[in-house]
């Protein structure tokens, strides 16, 4: 949102690649590595189906001052429906 762009992919395939199949452009500069954590995504729904954010991910979000409630879409499996949002669309 707001594109109303859909795309379905395969269960597992991460929230990034779901991201650039849908044709939206995302940010990252560390080659989805989990470092940069430039490709937070804020999930506006379907985020009880999500596993929950680990340590690690927190702790990067905070090293790179990424809101908390964004989720890293390079490391973030699609396991469900979800409608998503970069702040930058």
């Amino acid at each position: 949102m707001p594109s109303g762009r859909e795309v379905r992919v395969v269960a597992g395939t991460t929230l990034l690649e779901a991201t650039r199949e849908a044709g939206l452009p995302i940010a990252t500069a560390c080659g989805a590595n989990q470092l940069c954590a430039l490709c937070g995504l804020e999930i506006l729904e379907g985020e009880a189906g999500l596993v929950a954010e680990t340590d690690e991910e927190a702790h990067i979000k905070e090293l790179n001052r990424v809101d908390a409630e964004l989720r890293l879409s390079c490391q973030l499996e699609v396991t469900a429906d979800l409608v998503v949002r970069a702040r930058y669309w």
